[in-house]
């Protein structure tokens, strides 16, 4: 009775998207490594099968579990991180997986589930309140342990993921001015790219000045817009060393070519331009089902793991791009929706945490992919190729999924 009572109170939209977009994905994977990379379809259906008893052994585990013991969990996915540094493969110069003869694992895929449980877990708590400096930098050191971690591997991809977290914190009461903090450094970082800093500080004085005379704090308004202003220029002024000797050669012709100072279409910038042309040339309804010229030419390196949109642009359309955007955002509304309906805080904060994780690995991976945004390791959830990213969004999801199962039979 209670596995049919779970069978009935499974969100069933959230199940069918999820399927409908991981079969979505191993089509366009099939479809990118049929001319070169010969198995790589076939290792992907396998991972695909074994999706089926991970998810069933989720949603047959008690949902309170995953509350009792989220610090447990999210200890052991450190260590996991942590080990990399001894036990770790490293591949294409990154120490991120480990080997198991042909098989590797990649444990930051599975560190955001991990990472989303303890947040959600110390959250939870009745007496914490994210007004309290002690109690934000113990939420924030929650986040940033595994990007700690992370960062050195280097994998800059799965460390940028855990930005989306500053969101769900805000959500549940933490000052805006962090948020407002992170987004006016990036766009100070990238104005100073683009303009002489001596203009970006004037830009900056500028709006203070505006701001100041808009509010009504007086003196105090005064010294803390001087206050910023000193930081934001101290900032400014030390964006272009930064960017110059801390920044690595490859990442600052990334962000070269993204600000279009200058052209490597042969070299850094190649990924990107055969993207472009890739995605451009499907046109409205896309050249068919294994009729992509650039697919099937090999022409978008790496295409079945972080380029894998370029194969639903060129083969599929800006119809069939639609209809995954589509489906993607539905996912992305439905577990807000289903988030808000929680009945306990716990499994709230997860599902933004859910969310905000998929919402992040979309965005990037498609921002990067038309040009928008620098080239840099980010997987499309349930399309890119490997089990490592796949069984771990499963992961993220379906917790979720039984979470909110278990509130629909409690009531």
């Amino acid at each position: 009775m209670k596995n049919q009572s779970i069978k009935n109170n499974l969100d069933w939209t959230c199940v069918i998207i999820y399927i409908a977009l991981v079969i979505m994905g191993w089509l366009n994977i099939y479809s990118s490594s049929l001319s070169s990379m010969e198995g790589t379809s076939e290792k992907q259906l396998i991972f695909i099968v074994l999706t089926i008893p991970l998810i069933f052994i989720i949603l047959s585990v008690d949902g309170k579990f995953y509350e009792k013991y989220a610090s447990i969990i999210f200890g052991i996915s450190l260590l996991s991180l942590a080990g990399l540094f001894v036990f770790g493969k490293t591949i294409a110069g990154q120490r991120c997986w480990y080997g198991f003869g042909s098989f590797t694992l990649q444990p930051s895929e599975f560190a955001k589930a991990a990472t989303a449980l303890a947040l959600a877990k110390y959250l939870s708590d009745s007496q914490i309140n994210l007004k309290e400096v002690n109690r934000q930098i113990q939420a924030l050191a929650i986040v940033f342990l595994p990007v700690m971690l992370i960062l050195p591997q280097p994998d800059p991809g799965s460390a940028l993921i855990y930005s989306i977290f500053i969101i769900v914190l805000y959500r549940e009461g933490l000052p805006s001015w962090y948020v407002w903090t992170g987004f006016i450094t990036i766009l100070l970082f990238v104005l100073t790219l683009v303009l002489q800093p001596q203009y970006v500080i004037l830009i900056a004085l500028l709006v203070l000045i505006i701001v100041h005379f808009k509010s009504r704090l007086g003196d105090r308004n005064l010294l803390l817009s001087s206050i910023l202003f000193v930081l934001m220029s101290g900032f400014v002024l030390s964006v272009n060393y930064v960017f110059e000797h801390v920044f690595k050669q490859h990442h600052r012709d990334r962000f070269n070519i993204l600000l279009g100072k200058s052209v490597d279409l042969k070299g850094i910038g190649y990924n990107t331009n055969q993207s472009e042309i890739a995605i451009g040339s499907g046109g409205w309804f896309g050249k068919g089902f294994l009729e992509g010229t650039q697919t099937k030419g090999g022409f978008v390196p790496e295409q079945h793991t972080d380029y894998i949109f370029t194969t639903v642009g060129e083969e599929w359309g800006f119809v069939g791009s639609l209809v995954v955007i589509g489906l993607f955002a539905g996912l992305f509304l439905r577990i807000i929706y289903l988030a808000e309906r929680q009945k306990t805080k716990f499994s709230r904060v997860y599902g933004y945490c859910v969310a905000g994780i998929l919402f992040i690995h979309f965005f990037v991976n498609i921002a990067m992919v038309v040009g928008i945004f620098p080239t840099i390791g980010v997987p499309l959830p349930f399309f890119s190729y490997g089990g490592s990213g796949l069984w771990g969004f499963t992961i993220l999801l379906f917790i979720f999924i039984k979470m909110d199962a278990n509130k629909v039979n409690e009531w």
